[in-house]
């Protein structure tokens, strides 16, 4: 039995996919295991949203070779469609594999027989057009489901077009029937995933299904606690979906929304699709029907033509909206994008201190909003995740737990009272008929 192993990069629906592409190995008979237990056959699955992501490929390649110099090595994913001939020159990499390639891993490599020179397997990302059912099963607390692939979108910093094609989805029919695969599991938690899921919806080129008729039809399924929606963008966010999950039985309060700059300037040349009033409005939209909701922001940092007084514009403008959390992206220029092209280019430095500025931000605003949830009643579905004799997990509106490690409680949801932040940022918690010893 040849030995496989698997190693992801980026966002959760790479893990996805990755999961489902490891799901193929084992039906035809291969053996799923560690990176470091001398796998036969490596592949890993890219990211390219930024320049790090890039440089992160070769660094596992190495530690590849370093594992097991003969073993074949093939790389899917972002970073295999959008520069599959720059990864074939990274010593190691047997096979690289496009978007319209990646599922078809097995077929295509015949027993991983290291070639004589790189194989290049990657079609023009025109070619990228059906849609791939995947979901993540690593995980038995929670599932990543992907529900949407591609983006039609076109954003001046985005490769993600160019990446995974044309914005296309799965049906909800075969979506419920994958949700109701992974109900008959342990898992407890399903995050709808995809590359743009609002809009979802469309197939064979057209739209015939909206998302929240998905999340409509999700709310019903039997087995399941927890659904959470990864990411969707504020444009795409209708009051009608912010209204269904308020009322929803399985949906949770918590909501991710891209703003990638709190200036109207920088959005136009972003080419978003919004202005920061709707993005005001969305936010007040949530908080009026869900006061407790946790609301995550995407940001962009420096990007061409950002000035320090358009940055600051951002940065207040993040300070006094009523938002949980930030993640922060500090520019970086992508290849066949049109941002590169644009005048005002802002620093390396300066596009660092606005990220360090940021990321204080956000963590202020994480301390105040579990600070707001202090003294509250929240159930908890405790993790695999333990640390210094604390085990840890998640509220349904993401507020992260420590509580005395008990393996009973392990993928167990427990209702909790939120006590008090301890000094590593998490909040210890004091459930019903039981006291969890504090830090």
């Amino acid at each position: 039995m040849r030995k496989v192993a698997f190693y992801t990069l980026g966002c959760k629906l790479n893990f996805s996919e990755t999961s489902t592409i490891s799901r193929q190995f084992e039906e035809k008979g291969y053996q799923k295991v560690g990176f470091s237990e001398t796998p036969d056959i490596f592949i890993i699955n890219t990211c390219s949203v930024t320049e790090n992501a890039d440089k992160k490929c070769a660094k596992i390649v190495r530690e590849a070779q370093a594992v097991n110099p003969n073993g074949f090595v093939a790389i899917v994913g972002c970073y295999a469609q959008l520069k599959p001939t720059e990864i074939s020159e990274i010593p190691g990499v047997d096979a690289v594999l496009g978007a319209a390639e990646k599922f078809r891993l097995i077929e295509l490599l015949d027993d991983f027989v290291k070639p004589q020179t790189t194989r290049v397997l990657a079609s023009e990302i025109k070619e990228a057009t059906v849609f791939n059912n995947a979901y993540s099963i690593n995980d038995r607390t929670r599932t990543f489901l992907k529900v949407q692939d591609g983006c039609n979108y076109h954003c001046a910093f985005c490769t993600i077009p160019l990446a995974r094609g044309k914005s296309r989805s799965d049906s909800i029919e075969s979506i419920l029937k994958s949700a109701n695969e992974i109900a008959q599991t342990e898992v407890k938690e399903i995050v709808l995933t995809g590359v743009n899921i609002g809009d979802f919806g469309i197939q064979d080129g057209k739209r015939v299904e909206g998302f929240v008729d998905l999340v409509k039809a999700m709310d019903q399924v039997e087995g399941i606690d927890r659904i959470r929606i990864s990411s969707i963008e504020p444009n795409l966010l209708t009051n009608e979906i912010i209204e269904y999950v308020a009322n929803s039985k399985r949906f949770v309060p918590h909501f991710h929304i891209p703003l990638q700059s709190g200036n109207n300037k920088t959005l136009r040349n972003m080419r978003r699709r919004y202005l920061r009033e709707l993005y005001i409005d969305r936010v007040n939209k949530i908080k009026t029907l869900m006061p407790n909701s946790c609301i995550g922001v995407d940001v962009i940092v420096g990007f061409p033509g950002e000035s320090h007084d358009d940055f600051l514009d951002t940065y207040h403008f993040l300070n006094e909206l009523d938002i949980s959390y930030l993640h922060v992206f500090t520019y970086s220029e992508r290849a066949n994008t049109a941002a590169p092209e644009m005048e005002g280019r802002v620093p390396l430095k300066e596009r660092k201190e606005r990220s360090k500025m940021l990321r204080i931000l956000s963590e202020k605003k994480k301390q105040h909003f579990y600070r707001q949830n202090l003294g509250t009643t929240a159930t908890v579905l405790f993790e695999d995740d333990i640390e210094n004799g604390m085990m840890h997990g998640f509220t349904e509106n993401y507020i992260r737990v420590a509580a005395k490690y008990d393996p009973m409680l392990i993928n167990e949801l427990k209702v909790v009272t939120l006590r008090a932040i301890n000094e590593n940022g998490t909040v210890d918690v004091e459930e019903p008929e039981m006291v969890f010893e504090t830090h």
